[in-house]
């Protein structure tokens, strides 16, 4: 299984990424020293856990990645958000 995952910290910065392994890819995200997290890593933790969605192929985890962090679906994660509070 694939996950698309958004992710907050306490300034409000949100990130969106997709993994095969979510609570694994979370921890690397509040390792300040790990180096695979390059986007998240200059601004200060804990990243929650926010959103998360499942796919059967990584294939449309990436589709759907790409979709919310295009300007129709920053708009739709924040009117998710602001119906679903975290």
């Amino acid at each position: 299984m694939f996950w698309v995952y958004v992710i907050q910290n306490p300034d409000g910065r949100i990130y969106t990424g997709q993994t095969d392994r979510l609570d694994w890819r979370i921890k690397q995200h509040n390792d300040p020293s790990h180096t695979l997290t390059r986007s998240t890593k200059r601004f200060p933790g804990p990243w929650l856990l926010i959103h998360s969605e499942q796919f059967s192929t990584r294939a449309q985890a990436m589709v759907r990645e790409k979709a919310l962090k295009s300007g129709q679906g920053r708009a739709w994660l924040k009117n998710f958000l602001s119906v679903n509070p975290p």
